[in-house]
């Protein structure tokens, strides 16, 4: 499991004085390149490389809302869904009193140049 630390800033928040929605899959997809840098596993050098990650489903199930200045981290889990398609099992916790505020399951695939999905061998190794 990957743990990435996280606060929230003034501008990520609404009128109603929480995290807006849609930035939690900023917060997401942050969590899920710094797992997989953690794993030697290069985003942008694999986009370079004509082999990109993408998102093909997302489902989150808030909890409880984040405020400006809260501290916050992301656990990230890697699991494999398909031949073609994998997973992170993510989940936002409040650092101060270890609140769950967000369960969110990820599911993507890879696709090549011409669009093709495909599980790159980067990935495989995750699998090991």
């Amino acid at each position: 499991m990957h743990k990435t630390e996280f606060k929230v800033r003034d501008y990520e928040c609404d009128m109603q004085g929480i995290v807006n929605n849609a930035v939690y899959f900023n917060y997401l997809e942050h969590a899920r390149h710094e797992f997989l840098a953690s794993r030697q596993i290069d985003f942008a050098a694999l986009a370079r490389a004509e082999v990109n990650l993408v998102v093909v489903r997302a489902e989150l199930d808030y909890k409880a809302s984040l405020t400006s200045g809260d501290q916050f981290y992301i656990t990230t889990q890697y699991q494999p869904v398909s031949r073609l398609r994998f997973g992170f099992k993510q989940q936002v916790w409040r650092s101060r009193d270890q609140k769950l505020m967000l369960d969110a399951f990820i599911t993507g695939t890879a696709v090549n140049a011409s669009g093709k999905p495909f599980l790159p061998p980067e990935l495989q190794l995750l699998l090991d």
